[in-house]
């Protein structure tokens, strides 16, 4: 069981799960797992304050055990994963996403895709039970700033040239790095689009804005007279989408409408989509319609993308924005999301409110509980009980699990019937907060 990397990386709150050491001792574990087959350390990061700090530690880390290291500054989790690619070397991006400026991350990716668990069990090992490797003084690894953003720029923007569109776009990239990036590719296009929560200052990233605060967003959007808002989170590799109306569209909805798109173009590779156990049923009702198949798979997009590996799939992602076009990217990517969308838009004729009102929801209830001990609550006999219970009921479905980045237990129930769904939900979360405070 790994102890250090969760879902997306390691990551956890600065200076207090996320060290200096820590950082210290993955550059050096890099370093040491790659040797002779790759030479080059790639380092990106969001707008967070303290991103210096670790890119510091991590290439100290690495350089002292002879590893060059390419720092690329602020840019997209994508596009680091892009260079990546296009180097055919590793890289890590600095990020904690979504998560409040307090957390930071560190993802690491090789040739474009993150690294497989045996890599991760690996580096954990050398982290936490070896000592920093030193090499001789004349082959210690040497350290450049690079300017190849640009390379991840042209070839976005190359995929949609000429695209165009009328629509009156409002885009808020959270303080986080798409402000980056964003307005270049947007007018390589041919798309003009005003840009909001673009001024970082370090602290500011993803509070009360971005993907996971649309309520900013969609009061501009209606107050402003917007056709629709586009949300990025703090490394855009997420992306949702607000309607004209003041709207939330998730990431269901975002991949039902593109990959019938994309059938209809013959581009959608099997008929089919891949989405994680989160995905509403409404959306999977929506794809059947359509001719196409629904393979679900457990949360977190590398098993979305093992998933889509596997059984040649070139659309899949989750909820939240996170999703994956295979024929343009190896991850997630907000900003192609929002293009390939904008696409979709132009190839129907209807806005995107028009669009996903053909899609059917179920009622569905999310609620994060934070807890001390995500294990304690899981082992506990008396949710293992609540959980049997409430998953006997038909037209009806339960997802308890602890989250991948954060000190927090993920309750979710879905069905037709609205107050089964709210009252599960509502008990669950009341007996998780007490197991915690006991």
């Amino acid at each position: 069981m790994k102890r250090l990397f969760g879902t997306d990386g390691i990551r956890g709150i600065v200076n207090d799960e996320l060290t200096v050491e820590l950082a210290m001792k993955l550059g050096n574990s890099i370093s040491k797992l790659y040797n002779g087959k790759y030479d080059t350390l790639l380092i990106a990061m969001d707008t967070r304050n303290s991103g210096d700090m670790f890119s510091y530690a991590l290439t100290t880390g690495a350089i002292s055990s002879g590893m060059n290291v390419e720092i690329c500054g602020v840019i997209p989790t994508p596009a680091l994963a892009f260079l990546t690619k296009v180097k055919k070397t590793v890289g890590i991006v600095i990020s904690a996403s979504h998560n409040p400026s307090a957390y930071n991350g560190l993802k690491v990716l090789c040739e474009g895709y993150k690294i497989p668990d045996e890599d991760e069990i690996e580096l954990e090992k050398m982290i936490l039970e070896s000592k920093l490797e030193y090499s001789p003084y004349g082959e210690i690894g040497k350290v450049k700033r690079n300017g190849i953003k640009s390379k991840y720029i042209e070839y976005v923007s190359e995929f949609y040239k000429g695209m165009k569109s009328e629509k009156r776009i409002a885009i808020d990239v959270g303080n986080g790095a798409a402000g980056n990036v964003v307005n270049e590719i947007f007018e390589k296009v041919g798309i003009n689009a005003d840009i909001y929560y673009n001024n970082p200052d370090g602290f500011n990233i993803n509070e009360k804005c971005g993907s996971t605060s649309p309520e900013k967003l969609s009061e501009i959007v209606q107050k402003n007279g917007y056709d629709l808002g586009i949300l990025y989170d703090g490394d855009a590799d997420r992306c949702l989408f607000i309607d004209r109306n003041g709207n939330l569209i998730d990431g269901d909805k975002l991949m039902a409408v593109n990959a019938f798109k994309m059938k209809e173009k013959g581009r959608l590779s099997n008929s089919s989509v891949v989405a994680t156990v989160m995905s509403n049923l409404g959306f999977e009702e929506y794809l059947k319609l359509h001719g196409i198949k629904l393979l679900r798979t457990q949360v977190g997009d590398k098993y979305v993308l093992e998933k889509m590996i596997d059984s040649k799939i070139n659309i899949g992602g989750e909820q939240s924005g996170h999703i994956i076009f295979f024929d343009r990217a190896t991850t997630g990517d907000g900003i192609i999301t929002s293009l390939e969308t904008i696409d979709t838009m132009n190839y129907f004729g209807k806005n995107i409110d028009e669009l996903v009102k053909e899609i059917p929801e179920y009622p569905q209830v999310l609620k994060n509980v934070s807890v001390g001990d995500k294990k304690k609550i899981m082992t506990d006999e008396r949710i293992e009980n609540i959980i049997s219970r409430y998953s006997q009921n038909d037209d009806y479905r339960l997802l308890v699990r602890p989250s991948g980045t954060e000190h927090k237990i993920r309750v979710m129930a879905e069905g037709k019937d609205r107050n089964l769904v709210e009252k599960s939900v509502d008990e669950i979360y009341a007996l998780i907060e007490i197991i915690d405070k006991e």
